[in-house]
């Protein structure tokens, strides 16, 4: 077994990832609740559990790259990846979701944090176990087993000091030694610290000033202080290693403030109910990552929808791109640019820029004489596109890690099958539910029937 050496943390190191991660001030209430470890629901071999509201905004990020390590990229998706895998192959899973997180983080070193197990004796013991051990015995329901926290030992108590007193870390120089320590650690990431101890990692691989620099409001802490829930730059953070505020594709300038969006499309989507509201934009990226697994936001939770129609989802194309550069060069979205900026425009897309050539498209483009290019004709000259048939009809499933949300208290996938309407009236539509709400953002004609009988919660 390889051996990694682990170092104590500097005192003002440690400060300014409290205050980045929790504010000036951290309520053992609100860190109480941070204080659980990634843990399989005993209803479904892979669907992560969360037991009180706020570290959905790892858990579900974690889950929703679980769902794409096990269906795709070995073979046609099948759902038997997911629900038919034995414990040891669901802990690879896992691993392999935390890796991958990790790695998007483009950092020259990966920095795995651990709890010092010298100073404190932590327990293993698995999630049946411990569930007896609270409840006083073996547990008659179903909804009290999902519910049952993991402990450690009583010395091992849910406190800060405790918690921060005894961190250390190891830096790793390549993916296969991250892999080998995340492995090493996978009792800790189970026990009742397990997904600080990632959320940690998390933070020191990208880097406090990096992520600083990234988001909009850097007094603003990334958990908030009052009632736990993540950020959005957080969300980002896990789902993108961008820790930007906003959910929009691209920078935009608004009121002389550029304001950073997604600037590529994500390997995880995100929808919000948020965006029904009109509080938010969700961008294209988002709406179409490159795999069609979705984080819905509500209010106060994340949950992860996701398909094995992998049609649902659109790939970058020469088209799309050429939209985006297009977009810079119309910061206010009007849909067309200045005449005179078709020459930087198509340098931006290294198409023929010569003067004569540009001088000839630009009389073309611009026939009347109105000094502005819009963007469906520069689209139909240069990137015509290629009519693409959509699915009418698939098969999705929802999962939310709260057991108190879930039928009979059952943590596990649950199945829906999805319909698209050819026209869109809105007349018809008779599902108002938060979760149809939130799908319609992305298809507004949306209709899903769900094998429990009713939308499964969005909180």
């Amino acid at each position: 077994m390889a051996s990694f050496n682990f170092q104590i943390f500097e005192k003002t190191s440690l400060e300014d990832i409290k205050l980045l991660l929790w504010g000036a001030s951290l309520k053992e209430e609100v860190f109480s609740r941070w204080s659980q470890g990634f843990i399989f629901s005993e209803s479904s071999p892979t669907s992560l559990i969360q037991f009180e509201g706020g570290p959905c905004a790892v858990i579900a990020p974690v889950q929703a790259f679980l769902v794409k390590c096990a269906l795709f990229g070995h073979g046609m998706p099948n759902m038997d990846a997911l629900t038919s895998v034995s414990s040891e192959g669901a802990s690879n899973l896992l691993l392999e979701a935390l890796v991958e997180i990790l790695s998007q983080m483009n950092s020259s070193a990966y920095v795995v944090v651990s709890f010092d197990e010298k100073s404190v004796n932590v327990k293993e013991t698995s999630s049946n176990q411990q569930a007896e051990d609270e409840m006083g015995g073996p547990s008659k329901s179903l909804q009290s087993e999902e519910s049952a926290q993991i402990k450690t030992d009583a010395s091992l108590a849910k406190s800060d000091l405790s918690f921060h007193a005894n961190l250390r870390y190891c830096c790793c120089n390549d993916l296969t030694d991250l892999r080998t320590l995340l492995k090493q650690m996978l009792p800790q990431l189970h026990s009742c610290y397990g997904v600080l101890l990632y959320l940690y990692s998390i933070l020191c691989t990208k880097g406090i000033e990096q992520i600083k620099n990234e988001v909009e409001d850097p007094s603003e802490p990334l958990i908030d202080g009052i009632y736990g829930h993540g950020s959005q730059s957080l969300i980002n953070l896990l789902l993108t290693s961008h820790a930007t505020s906003n959910v929009w594709d691209n920078d935009k300038e608004i009121s002389g403030l550029k304001l950073r969006g997604l600037l590529q499309q994500p390997t995880i989507g995100f929808l919000t109910l948020l965006e029904h509201m009109r509080y938010c934009e969700v961008g294209w990226y988002y709406k179409n990552p490159k795999f069609p697994v979705w984080l819905l936001g509500s209010e106060t939770h994340l949950t992860v929808l996701f398909s094995t129609t992998e049609s649902l989802v659109v790939k970058e194309t020469p088209g799309r791109n050429a939209n985006l550069i297009f977009a810079q060069f119309d910061p206010e979205g009007n849909g067309f640019i200045s005449s005179s900026l078709l020459d930087d425009v198509m340098r931006a897309l290294d198409l023929v820029s010569e003067k004569e050539y540009v001088d000839i498209m630009r009389i073309k483009l611009d026939a009347e004489e109105l000094g502005i290019i819009t963007r469906n004709s520069f689209m139909e000259e240069f990137f015509p596109e290629e009519p693409t048939e959509q699915v009418q009809s698939f098969s999705v499933y929802h999962h939310n890690a709260l057991p108190q949300s879930c039928t009979e208290g059952k943590v596990m996938f649950v199945e829906g099958r999805a319909k698209l309407a050819d026209e869109i009236d809105t007349q018809f539509i008779c599902d108002t539910s938060p979760m149809a709400l939130c799908l319609q953002t992305k298809w507004p004609s949306i209709e899903v029937t769900w094998s429990i009988g009713a939308p499964p919660s969005l909180n």
